[in-house]
Order: C-alpha cells, then structure tokens, then sequence
C-alpha cells in the first residue's frame, strides 16, 4: 500500500515537473541542483518506510528522466527549426567521440575484452560515462537570458549553504549510533549494492579513523550522506560566490557557512582542488587577490589537519567494528592514521590505486569494457581493474584511447571555457572555468563523475556558460531580467543585453 501511494505520487510529481522542463529546459538545471543534494538521504528514507527494489530505482530515476525530457525538447526545436541551437565546435566533436566511443565499447562482449561485468554493470557503467556528455549538450542547447545565470548561481550557493547547516547540526546533535541503526546502511548495501565495512556498516569515509581503540572524528556528510559529495557541492559553491561579487554581505554569510562546512568534510583533496580553482580565477580575471586566498586555502588545509582532531566530534567503534579493524591491519601492516602522514591509509590507498590504475591501462591498451572499473564495479562485484581517478578508470575501461578522448574532452572544453573568461572579464565564465578546473584536478584521484550531482550540474552549467556571449560586468543591469527568446540567427546563442 505504501508502495502504490508514493508510486502515485511521484507519478503526479515527475509528471509536472517533466512539463516545467519541457517548456523551459532550464527547469531541469534547478531541479538537478536541489534534488541531486537530498537524492540518497530521500532514497534512504523512502527505503526505510518499506518502498524497496524496482519501485524505489523507478522513483530515483527523477534526474534522467528530466535529462531525458530536456534533450527530447531539444532535439524538437532542431528539427522544428532545421538548424542547431548553436555553432559546433571542437569542444562538441571531441564530446561525440566519446559519447560514441561509449556505446561502441557497451557493444563490445565482455570476453572478448577480457573483462567479467555483466549486463546490469555494463548499463551502469553506460550511464555513468554518458550523463556528463548528454548533461554538457542540455547546457549547450539552452538559450537563456544573463539573469537565469545570476539565478542559478544563487540557487546553488544557497543550496550549499544549507547542506552545510544541516551537516554541522548533524555531527554535534545526531549520535553515530543513530546512523548505525538507520535505513542508510541497508539502503547503501541491499539496495545500491555497496559493500562498505564502515562503523556499523556505514560507508568507511562517514568518519576518519584515528585508530581502532582510540575515539574516531566525525565528518559532516549532511543529506549527500557522503563527506567528499559534500565537499564538491561547497567546493563549486565557494568558486561560484566568489565570481557573483554582488550583494555582499549575504553572499558573504553564505560563503562563511559554506566554507565551515567544507572544513568539516575533511576532504584535503577538495581544499587543493579550491586553492587550484582561486588561481584560474586569478588568471581569468587578471586579479592578483585570488592567488593569495588559494595560497590561505593551503595553509589553513595544512593547519587544519591539526585543529580538525581538537574540535571535531568523536565516537567508538562497536566491537564488532574493532575485531575487524584489527583484521585488516595485520592484512596491511604499516599504515598510519596520521592525517599528517604521507603514509596515512587514505593517502596511501588513492596513490596506490592511481599507480595500480595507470599500469592497468598500459599493460591492458583495448580495455576491459564498460562496469570493471570505480563505483560500478564494486557495486556489482565485479573485479575492480581500476578505482578512484576518473582518468585511469575510463582507461581501464574503453583503453588508451578512452583515457585520451576523456582527457582530452575536459581539458578543451575547460581551455574554452577559460578563453571565454579572458576575452569577456564576464563573472560566469570567469566562475565556472575555475570551477571546471577544480573538478578537473579531483577527477586524478576521485571518481568525480560519479557524484551524481557533479556529473548532472557542472557539466551542463558548463555548457551553458560556453554558449552564452558574455556581457561585460559595466553592461550588466542592476536589476536582470529572467526569460527566453528564440535563437538570433543560425548557429549563435546570445546572452539577452
């Protein structure tokens, strides 16, 4: 009965929002940005009220079909109009290339590759390498005016800040043993299929292990339930609210927030890539005071590491926790839980699988076909050939040739991106290319794509902004107009003056 009511309900539900998108495509970029934030905790939930297997899948397959709806309402107006939306370049062959090269490799027998995923991996695998293409191309197709720009901004740095509030809320007045005992451990492993050893069984990256007798920190993980989902959002949220530059103290208090938050995920990787994204704004800008707030980044990273033990919250391992700890420490004697270490487990394991990753794909040039490497395979048990940096993955995936048209894709499209910053001093440009830029240094040891709202969000955020002409920020209005028109002539999408 509970089944059929919220089967009903999202029926109602993804039926209206499917028609917002249908009439302004745009819709779909709002939606992505606020519901991919609270997609697992809402998946969690809906999982523990009894709503299981195909009908819970059906229900979190929201943002594809939105995506889905977005590119059919696209691909209406060009034959409709008989013409593209906007002038093909290299940025889009090279995203065709590997779109196509994707589903040229799902085709391919696993045997023949010598690969073992089978077909509900290879379909994963298929999804999650294509949503940034299908997401970059929504981005690319939309004709909007500059104030949707500023409004999606805003949309996602508030957003931020408010996942930031609610994850430092969690970690001081929510116990450990209250998430041990949530639907969020059965909902991780029966449903998604993840086989995490974590405290309780929650995911191992919910806390940072100090060592198995001593308290463990929590990390704030908020309605992502992920401390690195988290640290990407507040990560692009920072870069973005640094390019806005307008009602400043609001922006500012958000930005505080956001920053606070981004410090409680622990995620080192996600302060250097922040530090890397304040210097392509520098660039882009041609300002000198971004280079010294990315030099602060740095630094209060480093002193981080020592302050984080002093305040954040702790908890104790069950003992069922510890017998298993001790297991995996005598299996892998040496490691260090010194966050200061280059030897700490978690430094060591994403070098390791990098290096692994990278001889992977050497020793292995064709691949092994799509679902044996990152995320998928392990939710499928499937040897994982290749973990954590989304350049090797892709590698071990589809071969060299994979790895290099992936590169190769993010890195022109983030130069074009870049470009357009330079010539137009415009704020979004200027925002997103340092954003793309930090997305780009995660991507060599985290799967970043794999974070839903990553792939779904910056992708088509950066395709919008690389198809918009900038205006210059003494052009711009104190107040912006929000609206739509048709497309000025033949292969141009122009920002409304």
């Amino acid at each position: 009965m509970v089944t059929a009511v919220a089967l009903v309900l999202y029926g109602l539900a993804i039926g209206a929002l499917a028609l917002a998108v249908w009439r302004r495509p745009v819709v779909a970029l709002y939606a992505w940005i606020l519901g991919l934030a609270v997609h697992n905790a809402l998946g969690a939930a809906l999982y523990g009220a009894g709503i299981r297997g195909s009908a819970l899948t059906a229900i979190q397959a929201w943002k594809e079909i939105l995506l889905a709806v977005g590119l059919l309402r696209v691909a209406a107006g060009v034959v409709r109009e008989r013409r593209l939306p906007f002038r093909p370049g290299p940025v889009d062959v090279l995203a065709v290339a590997y779109g196509v090269l994707v589903c040229v490799y799902a085709l391919i027998p696993q045997h023949v590759l010598g690969g073992s995923a089978d077909r509900h991996a290879v379909g994963l695998a298929l999804k999650h390498n294509l949503v940034p293409v299908a997401a970059y191309f929504l981005g690319r197709s939309l004709i909007v005016r500059r104030g949707e720009l500023v409004r999606l901004a805003w949309t996602l740095v508030a957003a931020a800040a408010v996942v930031a509030v609610i994850g430092i809320v969690d970690v001081y007045a929510i116990s450990i043993a209250w998430w041990r005992d949530s639907a969020v451990v059965p909902y991780f492993h029966k449903h998604l299929g993840y086989d995490y050893h974590g405290t309780g069984g929650l995911p191992e990256n919910f806390i940072y292990n100090v060592g198995s007798d001593k308290p463990f920190l929590r990390r704030l993980v908020s309605v992502f339930l992920s401390p690195l989902a988290s640290a990407y959002m507040f990560t692009l949220a920072l870069l973005l609210a640094t390019a806005l530059r307008r009602r400043v103290r609001l922006l500012a208090l958000a930005g505080v927030l956001v920053a606070v938050g981004l410090l409680f995920t622990f995620s080192r990787s996600s302060l250097i890539a922040l530090a890397a994204g304040l210097v392509v704004f520098a660039f882009a800008q041609r300002r000198w005071w971004p280079v010294l707030a990315a030099a602060a980044t740095i630094g209060v990273s480093i002193a981080w590491v020592h302050v984080f033990p002093h305040v954040a919250p702790t908890g104790r391992f069950t003992t069922a926790d510890i017998a298993y700890q001790h297991a995996q420490a005598r299996q892998h004697p040496g490691a260090s839980t010194n966050p200061a270490s280059t030897n700490e487990s978690s430094f060591r394991s994403h070098l390791t699988s990098l290096r692994d990753g990278a001889r992977t794909v050497v020793h292995h040039p064709q691949g092994y076909g799509l679902g044996n490497a990152g995320q998928t395979a392990s939710r499928t048990a499937t040897p994982i050939k290749a973990g954590e940096s989304n350049y090797t993955e892709m590698g071990a995936e589809m071969g060299i040739l994979g790895s290099i048209l992936w590169t190769l894709w993010s890195l022109v499209l983030f130069v074009a991106l870049l470009r357009k910053a330079l010539r137009s001093q415009w704020w979004a440009a200027a925002g997103v290319s340092s954003a793309f830029g930090a997305a780009l240094v995660l991507a060599v040891q985290t799967d970043v794509i794999g974070d839903p709202w990553m792939g779904y969000v910056l992708w088509s955020l950066a395709g919008l902004v690389l198809s918009a002409d900038a205006l210059r920020p003494h052009d711009e209005p104190a107040v912006d107009v929000v609206a739509e028109r048709p497309v000025p002539r033949v292969g141009v999408v122009r920002v409304e003056r």
